[in-house]
Protein backbone atom coordinates (compact mmCIF):
# COMPACT_ATOMS: atom_id res chain seq x y z
CA UNK A 1 0.00 0.00 0.00
CA UNK A 2 0.87 3.09 -0.91
CA UNK A 3 0.00 6.89 0.56
CA UNK A 4 -1.53 9.57 -1.94
CA UNK A 5 0.94 11.87 -3.14
CA UNK A 6 -0.44 14.64 -0.67
CA UNK A 7 -0.18 12.36 2.57
CA UNK A 8 3.40 11.64 0.78
CA UNK A 9 4.26 15.24 1.22
CA UNK A 10 2.99 15.47 4.14
CA UNK A 11 4.81 12.96 5.99
CA UNK A 12 8.16 14.67 4.16
CA UNK A 13 7.25 17.64 5.91
CA UNK A 14 6.65 16.22 8.93
CA UNK A 15 9.79 14.57 8.58
CA UNK A 16 11.57 17.61 8.02
CA UNK A 17 10.60 19.83 10.73
CA UNK A 18 11.93 16.65 13.20
CA UNK A 19 15.14 16.69 11.60
CA UNK A 20 15.85 19.36 9.02
CA UNK A 21 18.32 19.17 5.96
CA UNK A 22 18.93 18.89 2.53
CA UNK A 23 17.52 15.55 2.37
CA UNK A 24 13.69 16.52 1.94
CA UNK A 25 15.13 18.45 -1.30
CA UNK A 26 17.19 16.35 -3.00
CA UNK A 27 13.81 13.81 -2.16
CA UNK A 28 11.57 15.62 -3.83
CA UNK A 29 14.22 15.77 -6.78
CA UNK A 30 14.27 12.37 -6.60
CA UNK A 31 10.53 11.93 -6.89
CA UNK A 32 10.34 15.03 -10.04
CA UNK A 33 12.89 12.64 -11.83
CA UNK A 34 11.29 9.14 -10.96
CA UNK A 35 7.92 11.09 -12.04
CA UNK A 36 9.17 12.65 -15.68
CA UNK A 37 11.09 8.34 -16.24
CA UNK A 38 8.20 6.32 -15.49
CA UNK A 39 5.56 8.59 -17.50
CA UNK A 40 7.64 7.66 -20.33
CA UNK A 41 8.03 4.18 -19.66
CA UNK A 42 5.40 1.68 -20.49
CA UNK A 43 3.86 0.29 -17.54
CA UNK A 44 4.78 2.45 -14.97
CA UNK A 45 2.14 4.36 -12.87
CA UNK A 46 4.08 8.10 -12.42
CA UNK A 47 2.27 9.19 -9.11
CA UNK A 48 3.73 5.76 -7.36
CA UNK A 49 7.16 6.32 -8.61
CA UNK A 50 6.66 10.14 -7.27
CA UNK A 51 5.44 8.84 -4.12
CA UNK A 52 8.41 6.21 -4.11
CA UNK A 53 10.80 8.94 -4.75
CA UNK A 54 9.24 11.60 -1.67
CA UNK A 55 10.11 8.70 0.43
CA UNK A 56 12.32 6.85 0.01
CA UNK A 57 15.25 8.79 2.42
CA UNK A 58 12.05 9.17 5.11
CA UNK A 59 13.87 7.20 7.86
CA UNK A 60 16.26 10.91 8.11
CA UNK A 61 13.16 12.14 10.19
CA UNK A 62 15.19 10.40 13.18
CA UNK A 63 18.17 12.58 12.74
CA UNK A 64 21.55 12.38 10.79
CA UNK A 65 22.34 8.86 10.88
CA UNK A 66 23.95 6.46 7.93
CA UNK A 67 22.65 3.32 7.03
CA UNK A 68 19.95 3.53 10.19
CA UNK A 69 17.98 5.67 7.97
CA UNK A 70 17.62 2.52 5.83
CA UNK A 71 15.93 0.63 8.64
CA UNK A 72 14.22 3.65 10.49
CA UNK A 73 12.28 4.32 7.59
CA UNK A 74 11.25 1.04 6.74
CA UNK A 75 10.09 0.47 10.22
CA UNK A 76 8.35 4.19 10.03
CA UNK A 77 6.27 3.28 6.96
CA UNK A 78 5.66 -0.12 7.79
CA UNK A 79 3.69 0.98 11.01
CA UNK A 80 1.61 3.45 9.35
CA UNK A 81 0.86 0.32 6.90
CA UNK A 82 2.73 1.82 3.48
CA UNK A 83 4.45 -1.61 2.68
CA UNK A 84 5.57 -0.68 -1.00
CA UNK A 85 7.09 2.71 0.51
CA UNK A 86 8.80 0.81 3.01
CA UNK A 87 10.64 -1.36 1.43
CA UNK A 88 11.77 1.23 -1.01
CA UNK A 89 13.47 2.52 2.28
CA UNK A 90 15.47 -0.62 1.84
CA UNK A 91 15.90 -1.41 -1.80
CA UNK A 92 17.39 2.33 -2.45
CA UNK A 93 20.44 2.07 -1.00
CA UNK A 94 21.29 -1.35 -2.89
CA UNK A 95 21.73 -1.46 -5.98
CA UNK A 96 23.49 -4.88 -6.27
CA UNK A 97 21.12 -6.09 -3.33
CA UNK A 98 24.37 -6.72 -1.30
CA UNK A 99 25.01 -4.74 2.34
CA UNK A 100 28.62 -4.19 1.27
CA UNK A 101 27.30 -1.12 -0.84
CA UNK A 102 26.23 0.82 1.54
CA UNK A 103 28.41 4.32 1.14
CA UNK A 104 28.90 5.29 4.62
CA UNK A 105 28.70 4.35 8.39
CA UNK A 106 27.45 1.00 9.85
CA UNK A 107 25.39 2.84 12.73
CA UNK A 108 22.96 -0.05 14.01
CA UNK A 109 23.43 -2.56 16.10
CA UNK A 110 23.74 -5.84 14.85
CA UNK A 111 20.54 -7.62 15.40
CA UNK A 112 19.34 -4.76 13.09
CA UNK A 113 21.81 -5.05 10.64
CA UNK A 114 20.94 -8.98 10.78
CA UNK A 115 17.14 -7.51 10.54
CA UNK A 116 18.07 -5.24 7.26
CA UNK A 117 20.13 -7.91 5.13
CA UNK A 118 17.30 -10.56 5.88
CA UNK A 119 14.67 -8.15 4.45
CA UNK A 120 17.11 -7.34 1.46
CA UNK A 121 17.56 -10.59 0.40
CA UNK A 122 13.68 -11.22 0.61
CA UNK A 123 13.02 -8.55 -1.99
CA UNK A 124 12.85 -9.44 -5.55
CA UNK A 125 13.58 -6.29 -7.26
CA UNK A 126 10.82 -4.47 -9.60
CA UNK A 127 11.08 -1.53 -11.90
CA UNK A 128 10.24 1.24 -9.05
CA UNK A 129 12.85 -0.11 -6.89
CA UNK A 130 15.54 0.35 -9.80
CA UNK A 131 13.63 3.54 -10.84
CA UNK A 132 14.54 5.42 -7.12
CA UNK A 133 17.88 3.93 -7.14
CA UNK A 134 18.55 5.63 -10.53
CA UNK A 135 16.78 8.76 -9.38
CA UNK A 136 18.51 9.01 -5.97
CA UNK A 137 21.85 8.71 -7.81
CA UNK A 138 21.43 11.55 -10.16
CA UNK A 139 19.36 13.77 -7.68
CA UNK A 140 21.25 16.55 -5.37
CA UNK A 141 18.94 18.77 -3.25
CA UNK A 142 18.29 21.68 -5.55
CA UNK A 143 18.49 19.94 -9.57
CA UNK A 144 19.26 16.66 -11.27
CA UNK A 145 22.56 15.61 -12.49
CA UNK A 146 24.61 13.82 -14.81
CA UNK A 147 25.65 10.68 -13.43
CA UNK A 148 29.14 10.76 -12.75
CA UNK A 149 28.85 14.23 -11.50
CA UNK A 150 26.38 12.51 -8.61
CA UNK A 151 29.39 9.76 -8.63
CA UNK A 152 31.89 12.31 -7.78
CA UNK A 153 29.66 14.42 -5.60
CA UNK A 154 29.17 11.02 -3.09
CA UNK A 155 32.85 10.39 -3.80
CA UNK A 156 33.77 14.01 -2.50
CA UNK A 157 31.50 13.81 0.78
CA UNK A 158 32.01 9.91 1.37
CA UNK A 159 36.01 9.25 0.05
CA UNK A 160 35.56 6.18 -2.17
CA UNK A 161 32.51 5.00 -4.57
CA UNK A 162 32.35 1.02 -5.19
CA UNK A 163 33.11 0.37 -8.58
CA UNK A 164 30.94 -2.65 -8.63
CA UNK A 165 28.12 0.06 -7.16
CA UNK A 166 28.88 2.55 -9.80
CA UNK A 167 28.98 -0.17 -12.86
CA UNK A 168 25.30 -0.92 -11.90
CA UNK A 169 24.44 2.75 -11.68
CA UNK A 170 25.49 2.83 -15.21
CA UNK A 171 23.60 0.32 -15.97
CA UNK A 172 20.33 1.67 -14.56
CA UNK A 173 21.09 4.47 -16.62
CA UNK A 174 21.39 3.15 -19.68
CA UNK A 175 17.97 0.42 -19.00
CA UNK A 176 15.54 3.30 -18.24
CA UNK A 177 17.33 5.46 -21.07
CA UNK A 178 15.81 2.93 -23.29
CA UNK A 179 12.58 1.90 -21.89
CA UNK A 180 12.04 5.72 -21.41
CA UNK A 181 13.93 7.35 -25.00
CA UNK A 182 15.12 10.16 -21.80
CA UNK A 183 18.95 11.06 -21.93
CA UNK A 184 18.65 10.68 -18.06
CA UNK A 185 21.95 12.77 -17.51
CA UNK A 186 19.65 15.68 -18.92
CA UNK A 187 16.25 15.69 -17.62
CA UNK A 188 17.23 19.02 -16.17
CA UNK A 189 15.20 19.19 -13.12
CA UNK A 190 15.63 22.10 -10.78
CA UNK A 191 13.87 23.47 -7.50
Amino acid sequence: MLPAKEEAMKLLEEGYARNPGQWKDHSIVTAECAYKIAERCAGMNPEKAYVLGLLHDIGRREGVTYIAHVIDGYRYLSALGYDEAARICITHSFARQDISDYIGKIDIPADRLEELKRLLAGYRYDDYDLLIQLCDGIALPNRSVPVDERIADVKKRYGHYPEEKRKKTLELKRYFEAKSGLDIDHLNIVL
